[in-house]
């Protein structure tokens, strides 16, 4: 009577474990599946948006002109001079300083604060212009050392630099090999500094109202922290692993028997 007892008493505590394993381990479908709602979104016009330019930001400065001769002392690297890799060209840069400025041949101190590169670009053209130095010149501003850093719930968390002006944040999540299952889809945290102040907002990307959000292109030295979904926690603080599963189980069991003996 006491062994037939004990081992459908058994049988019930496994069949708990169990299930009470997968409630916690489990995420619905709704919580996984980009962009629920696209065909809403179809046709979206795509808004392009240009960064600003921020502190320790390394620019690379090329001044031409009709002679090309005319525009070395504006170069910091003299036209013709190949340059092998882009460590040597971030050395060669402009290094944007903490009051948002940068020391430019000829002309000096020269201040970056609230503008593009593509201000600064046209900035710089005018000043050469007007001041004398060159005829009709040509300027070209690019950003060396653009990066964005990917932490939490993703297959490999790190700091990934880009080349692109342009560079959305399904591209970011893509460099660290996307979420993993068990990342929060629908609350994303997105932490941006601007003019010396930091910024935070919270991105869904289970709903595709994202292609019109003005943070769905990242800037220089965004973080993105993907934090783990409801089932990843619970199972964090219950059983985080099947080793521990069975330790539990196990406990659990040894009990039952020293009870029902």
């Amino acid at each position: 009577m006491f062994k037939h007892f004990k081992i459908i008493l058994m049988k019930y505590i496994l069949l708990g474990l169990i299930a009470l394993f997968f409630l916690n381990s489990c995420a619905t479908k709704k919580e996984i599946l980009y962009f629920q709602d696209s065909k809403e979104f179809d046709n979206t016009e795509i808004n392009y948006s240009k960064p600003t330019l921020q502190p320790n930001d390394i620019l690379k400065i090329t001044v031409g002109a009709l002679v090309p001769e005319a525009a070395i002392p504006y170069n910091k690297v003299s036209p013709g001079i190949s340059q092998s890799s882009i460590d040597l060209m971030r050395l060669e840069g402009y290094l944007v300083s903490e009051s948002n400025t940068i020391n430019f041949p000829q002309l000096g101190i020269i201040s970056t604060k609230g503008k593009t590169t593509t201000q600064l670009q046209e900035e710089l053209t005018k000043l050469l212009e007007d001041g004398g130095h060159l005829k009709n010149p040509t300027v070209n501003v690019r950003l060396l050392n653009a990066k964005v850093t990917v932490l939490g719930e993703v297959r490999t968390p790190g700091t990934y630099n880009f080349t692109e002006e342009s560079v959305t944040l399904l591209q970011a999540l893509g460099y660290a090999g996307d979420l993993t299952i068990n990342g929060k889809r629908e609350d994303v945290l997105l932490i941006r500094e601007t003019d010396g102040v930091f910024k935070t907002t919270h991105l869904n990307l289970t709903s595709a109202a994202l292609l019109k959000s003005p943070y769905y292109y990242i800037n220089p030295n965004d973080v993105i922290m993907v934090n783990p979904n409801a089932p990843k926690v619970k199972s964090s603080g219950f059983v985080g692993n099947v080793g521990t599963f069975i330790s539990v189980f196990s406990i659990v069991l040894s009990t039952v028997i020293l009870i029902t003996k």
